[in-house]
């Protein structure tokens, strides 16, 4: 009796000193997982910092410091130098009110390097260079391709211009549709009727034939200003130092 009291004391120890040599394994296991290195939390995508707006350099004159475009403005020339879009036609067509307002029979100069855009914003300024009393002279530089082309042709006849390395492109208006039939019917056929209103204005101040217009903007026509000048968008090329050099033809694919 005597043992069996000492061995059962015995396997009551062994018990606790298992279940103590357990929970030591258990918890030191657990704390070895939590030691363990974790993985790199994954990068946060990079943006791109915002671009800071080109600076303008300004210069001085009686009335202070001016950016360029503001003193350009004070004698009388205007810049489209982007795309064609609501905000710089907003721009372009309060400059010219202001310049007619400010002298109704002075010429106004607009430089043009653009590559289009928005047919609506380009008709708003279309309009205001035909509404105001004064001519507004257009000069190419860079590009003017599609509505930049089309205002280039539409300044005042006799004083439309380029310089001699810059390309001119006429072209159908482009747009596209989604929706019901009938919606894109309705948008099918103010697209045909954009571009017919387009043909017509070009072939009125290029003395073109109509059709000759539908068919050389059906697709991308590009032109040196040579062949501007000989179509009639321009009126001069304008000759510059390096005018003496002989341009090369345009290679054929073919």
């Amino acid at each position: 009796m005597k043992y069996s009291a000492l061995f059962f004391a015995f396997l009551l120890s062994a018990c606790d000193a298992f279940t103590i040599s357990t929970a030591g394994r258990a918890g030191v296991a657990r704390f070895a997982r939590m030691d363990e290195p974790q993985p790199p939390p994954a990068p946060a995508p990079k943006t791109p910092p915002p671009r800071a707006p080109i600076a303008l350099p300004t210069v001085g004159g009686k009335d202070g410091q001016l950016d360029v475009v503001s003193r350009l403005l004070k004698d009388r020339i205007l810049m489209l130098g982007t795309d064609v879009n609501d905000e710089v036609a907003n721009v372009l067509v309060a400059q010219l009110l202001y310049l007619a307002q400010d002298d109704p029979e002075k010429d106004i100069t607009l430089y043009i390097n653009s590559p289009g855009g928005s047919v609506s914003a380009g008709m708003a300024i279309y309009d205001t260079m035909q509404f105001v009393p004064c001519d507004v002279k257009t000069v190419c530089f860079g590009m003017a391709a599609s509505m930049g082309a089309f205002l280039l042709g539409a300044g005042a006849k006799g004083k439309r211009s380029s310089l001699p390395n810059a390309r001119i492109m006429i072209h159908q208006p482009l747009g596209g549709a989604q929706g019901q039939a009938s919606d894109i019917e309705i948008q099918a056929k103010e697209i045909l009727y954009v571009k017919e209103l387009l043909s017509t204005y070009i072939a009125d101040y290029t003395d073109q034939p109509l059709e000759k217009i539908k068919e050389d903007t059906d697709r991308d026509f590009f032109m040196t200003p040579t062949e501007a000048l000989e179509y009639g968008i321009i009126d001069e090329v304008i000759k510059t130092k390096t005018s003496h050099i002989e341009m090369p033809g345009m290679p054929s694919l073919y």
